[in-house]
């Protein structure tokens, strides 16, 4: 049984993923193509763009309907609320029918949901439209995501998560600013215009070049849905892991622009989020690697500790700004290792279910940032940025003690009498 193609291990066998490297089961796929990569890591960035683009829209937008800037921010939640109920439905979906028609009708729904954005006569409905939004999200990431693990050879999977999901890192620091200079030159409107013509653009080659091979057509059987429902349990450990490092991580990235603005460095948000951007990127890239190396829980475990550290040595070194810059590169790269790692590790445990367990995981993420801006807020304002740093290395302790005593994976059914497991 191919292991890739979303079906569970047959018993007695273990997981593709727990192989040893250089040990390639039978029915393993060919290396995944170069085009379908680019195309899901293009998907991830016009997405991730969306998402990012709106914070530096808000004062435009604000003016433009005649609403006051706090009250734009309402924008970012409801999204963000969306997302988070919206997500594990759209993941319960997504292995129940064809992975591929879900994510291209939840693209042509994300260009729908622009265009309405763009025409809002009002703020209200501008806010009708970022719940659609934030629907049409939730079913995106995570079936790109599964998608391509479920094509990607065993011994690679998190690399190509990691190659995939900096598309995502790549527009918080590319694509956000780029169409914020948009913006200021043909308005906000049509920011959203070009991106809802993107995502519709690519709903297009979406529709058919995952249509070959495994993992597309359809979910997994029925029994095997039904087996993974003994393990939720386990399934909500292992996402919880997620947020607390989104909330550690958070914690730093939220409030890191305002608190340089009102230390009188506003010159330099702009290059210290690059080196931030980069490291990210580049974090994800070697938690990736390492996670299809070394074991995903090795990772997961040690980025978590590394992370604590470093938010530590944040707060330490914040008033000195270049010393702040190599330690936000460091922190990024730490960090970001860990997400594709945690999610080969979901995909690993839970192959018969993984659109979910990435949706579930993508959930957790929001409720961490989430989070982390509700109470943010009022700790930066009573102890100051630099100290409440701390708070959030201390999560990211938590995250790794977590992580390292999740419960253990059941125990796998004995073959029967007189039959061998298969190896």
């Amino acid at each position: 049984m191919d292991s890739t193609s979303g079906d569970p291990p047959a018993a007695g066998r273990s997981p593709a993923g727990d192989l040893p490297a250089g040990t390639l089961p039978a029915g393993t796929p060919a290396r995944l193509p170069a085009g379908l990569v680019v195309l899901a890591w293009l998907t991830q960035f016009l997405v991730g763009t969306d998402l990012f683009v709106v914070a530096p829209l808000l004062p435009a937008i604000a003016t433009s309907l005649d609403v006051s800037p706090a009250g734009t921010g309402l924008m970012i939640t409801v999204f963000s609320i969306a997302y988070v109920v919206a997500s594990p439905f759209a993941g319960w979906l997504s292995d129940r029918k064809d992975r591929a028609t879900i994510l291209v009708w939840a693209l042509l729904l994300f260009s729908v949901a622009n265009i309405a954005t763009a025409l809002a006569p009002n703020f209200g409905l501008l806010l009708v439209t970022r719940v659609v939004a934030g629907v049409a999200a939730a079913a995106t990431g995570p079936t790109v995501y599964s998608l391509v693990s479920s094509r990607a050879r065993p011994q690679a999977r998190a690399q190509v998560l990691a190659v995939v999901g900096s598309g995502l890192l790549t527009a918080l620091w590319v694509g956000a600013p780029a169409g914020a200079l948009l913006s200021q030159h043909v308005g906000w409107q049509a920011t959203f215009v070009i991106l809802a013509a993107g995502t519709f653009l690519l709903a297009l080659p979406n529709a058919f070049v995952w249509r070959r091979g495994p993992g597309s057509p359809s979910g997994p059987p029925k029994e095997a849905v039904k087996s993974g429902r003994n393990s939720t349990g386990v399934a909500v450990f292992g996402v919880a892991v997620t947020t607390l490092w989104a909330f550690a991580v958070y914690s730093l990235y939220t409030f890191l622009a305002i608190a340089l603005h009102s230390d009188g460095r506003k010159g330099d948000v702009t290059w210290l989020l690059v080196v931030y951007g980069v490291g990210a990127v580049i974090g994800g890239q070697v938690g990736g690697r390492f996670a299809d190396r070394a074991g995903a829980v090795r990772v997961t475990r040690t980025a978590l500790a590394l992370t604590a550290v470093l938010e530590a040595a944040v707060a330490l070194v914040y008033p000195a700004t270049w010393a702040l810059a190599c330690a936000l590169g460091l922190f990024a790269l730490a960090a970001y290792a860990f997400f594709p790692a945690q999610q080969r590790h979901l995909v690993d445990m839970f192959p018969e279910r993984a659109t979910g367990m990435l949706s579930w995981n993508n959930s957790a993420l929001f409720v961490g940032l989430s989070l982390a801006g509700a109470v943010g807020g009022q700790a930066v304002d009573v102890l100051g940025y630099p100290t409440f740093l701390y708070i959030g290395a201390a999560v990211a302790v938590a995250a790794c003690l977590v992580a390292g005593g999740r419960p253990a994976r059941p125990p796998r059914p004995a073959p029967p009498d007189g039959q061998e497991a298969r190896t």
